[in-house]
């Protein structure tokens, strides 16, 4: 009898040994590179869902904004992943030697935006303007647009606010479709009062968010990296499959972090994201296709934001 119940328990003691809840899950942390909003979702869902902890993270997520550089936290240990575009990393990687282990933005959301009535109808109008630019990676690809089309224009620092746009002391301002662009419509004015130049209709549709680590952490812990991502991805997908399920978990994160939630503004954002993440010549999630990181690349370098011509392999160590 004895030998009967032990022989019953073994193979249900080596089930739990094998099983997954066995072993202690894996800490890690990510930085995004902004506040909580829908531009995060799929990793507020992964999370939730409990897609990290079945891939064996105990996954830390760090709100970015203003004051946050996601780069140095990867710099000073504060995170093992950030998330960042593409732009920023290659431009980053004069410095600090990040790699891309997943992308996720597969096309641009970036864009110049002008109200009819007010000197600007085609991309040419922009010559001799004012043009309100955020800083750092968001100036390259309207500098190489400048720079491609000739154009001579005044650059103003612009802030957060579309305050100096709305009152006419810029001409044009930067936006990103699925946030600032939303923005304008919300003041009152109407789609068909706006001119939007999108920079992927020029040749320069560049990746945005995708999750980078140090080199060290790559090779270090490459079965974490693509668990991360595999979990992100999944995270993603039932985000767009639920999207109300996902909009309620992105508010909530807002109201935690005092953060103003306008339900309909993260609507809009969450279907831009669905738009330049999964919709049109996209490659599976998750994946940097080598052709999108050259084209980055050979613009950073044509502008001089970088001066070294990073090779594919070095810097993604995703699946291909």
């Amino acid at each position: 009898m004895r030998r009967a119940v032990y022989n019953l328990l073994l193979p249900l003691a080596v089930l739990v040994l094998l099983s997954p809840v066995a072993f202690a899950a894996e800490k890690a942390s990510l930085v995004l590179q902004w506040t909580p909003q829908a531009q995060f979702a799929g990793f507020f869902m992964a999370q939730e869902k409990g897609f990290y902890a079945e891939e064996g993270i105990d996954l830390t997520l760090i709100s970015g904004g203003p004051d946050v550089l996601a780069s140095e936290y990867l710099e000073t240990g504060k995170a093992e992943f950030a998330t960042m575009f593409l732009s920023s990393a290659l431009q980053r990687r004069a410095t600090l030697p990040v790699v891309n282990v997943g992308q996720f933005g597969q096309h641009s959301a970036l864009m110049l935006v002008a109200i009819k009535g007010r000197g600007i109808e085609r991309i040419e109008d922009l010559g001799w303007k004012k043009i309100g630019l955020w800083a750092n990676e968001f100036q390259i690809q309207a500098r190489a647009l400048f720079k491609r089309k000739g154009l001579k224009v005044t650059v103003v620092p612009q802030s957060d606010s579309l305050d100096l746009f709305m009152r006419g002391g810029v001409q044009a301002a930067s936006a990103m479709w699925y946030n600032e662009y939303h923005t304008l419509l919300s003041y009152g004015l109407d789609e068909s009062e706006l001119i939007p130049f999108f920079f992927r209709d020029y040749g320069l549709d560049f990746p945005e968010d995708g999750i980078y680590c140090l080199d060290t952490t790559a090779e270090k812990k490459p079965e974490l990296a693509r668990a991360l991502v595999r979990a992100t991805a999944r995270g993603w997908r039932y985000t767009f499959d639920h999207p109300d399920e996902a909009l309620d978990t992105v508010l909530s994160r807002m109201r935690e972090a005092r953060i103003p939630a306008c339900r309909a503004h993260q609507k809009w954002m969450l279907a831009r994201m669905r738009d330049i993440m999964v919709e049109g010549d996209v490659p599976s999630m998750g994946i940097l296709r080598r052709k999108d990181f050259e084209r980055v690349r050979d613009v950073l370098l044509e502008t001089g934001f970088i001066s070294n011509k990073t090779d594919f392999n070095d810097f993604y160590r995703g699946e291909r």
